[in-house]
């Protein structure tokens, strides 16, 4: 099929780009001695995360258990999630999981590890758990001061197994804090089985933290137009793109295209909601659900109604999770298409 036969809007995914991303990233983490787990929230698909896995990842990271039901059922069974799970139903599900999986999850308080502990014992098993330790972000997160405290409680418990920490975004700015909560780790004698660090941009980094063990990383498989912004990806780099029409011309101008805030999100930077590929110069500046806004007027010439344009979105996460499938694209010739597996899997 070529692309152009496709309807709009429709999600394209560059293969020969998105392999090289995944290579790029393998041969850095090896290089480096780091194990590396891609964060499948990105593609959400399974046959992109065996890839990776292909390429040399240890295995995945989800960031909910319905997400990491999906990836198991395909046959992926490392998993980690890096995410509070708590309430009945929830960590019930996790530990019917980990029964048959290996899966590791974290948790920053008590109430999260009594409950984890509560459902593994249900189980009669052992839970993986990690202590995720705060960063600059404010996000979740234990303060130094009381990681020692919940790696006990986990230590102390029969079902649930103390499996390190976890980091998000693991910049060089919070070397001196892992360094910290290693050393009363230590001094308290319980051993760390791995220092997992995460992050897009802080992955770029990830070798002037010699005490991270692993890195995951999502967003890198696609890149988009924020980690181009940051200085983390060119846009060469950029495998998904949206494929969209122009409809209307209602002013000099100004164009409108047919997707809006339920196709490409409504993430925003300072430049717009994303980049046009084929006209560098014009703006989306608004989006309605379903009608895109973009200012034409430093365009020439500017694009004509019935042209269809790509657009590097601005968060290529959020956009997988609008779409039901994705097009792999190889030059002008669509070579697979993905049903998005895991998509709207957010409990």
């Amino acid at each position: 099929m070529d692309v152009h036969d496709l309807e709009t809007p429709s999600v394209l995914i560059d293969l020969d780009r998105m392999e090289a991303n995944i290579q790029r990233m393998q041969d850095y983490c090896n290089q480096y001695g780091l194990d590396f787990r891609p964060h499948i929230k990105t593609h959400k698909i399974p046959d992109i995360a065996r890839m990776q896995i292909e390429a040399g990842a240890v295995g995945i990271a989800c960031q909910k258990v319905s997400e990491a039901e999906v990836f198991a059922e395909a046959g992926i069974d490392n998993i980690q999630i890096p995410y509070n799970i708590m309430g009945k139903q929830k960590t019930a599900r996790l530990t019917d999981l980990a029964l048959y999986n290996r899966v590791v999850v974290s948790a920053d308080s008590a109430y999260t590890i009594s409950g984890l502990a509560e459902a593994a014992k249900a189980k009669e098993m052992a839970l993986r758990v990690m202590v995720d330790l705060v960063t600059d972000l404010q996000r979740t997160g234990a303060e130094v001061e009381q990681v020692v405290k919940l790696a006990q409680q986990i230590d102390a418990n029969e079902n649930l197994h103390f499996a390190g920490l976890l980091v998000y975004p693991s910049f060089p700015t919070m070397r001196p804090a892992i360094q910290e909560a290693l050393h009363q780790l230590d001094r308290a004698g319980i051993g760390v089985d791995s220092v997992s660090g995460g992050g897009v941009g802080a992955t770029k980094h990830a070798h002037e933290i010699p005490e991270l063990t692993e890195v995951r990383v999502g967003t890198y498989v696609f890149n988009d137009w924020g980690t181009v912004s940051h200085g983390w990806a060119s846009l060469d780099d950029c495998a998904m793109t949206v494929l969209l029409t122009v409809v209307s011309r209602p002013a000099p101008e100004r164009a409108i295209l047919d997707g809006g805030s339920k196709t490409l999100s409504s993430d925003v930077l300072d430049d717009g909601y994303g980049r046009i590929v084929e006209y560098p110069d014009a703006r989306i500046y608004r989006l309605n659900e379903e009608h895109a806004y973009v200012d034409v007027s430093n365009c020439d010439p500017a694009p004509q109604i019935g042209e269809q344009v790509h657009v590097v979105p601005v968060h290529t996460c959020v956009v997988t999770n609008l779409h039901n499938r994705l097009y792999g694209v190889r030059g002008e010739e669509v070579e697979v298409v993905w049903p998005v597996a895991a998509r709207g899997l957010v409990w």
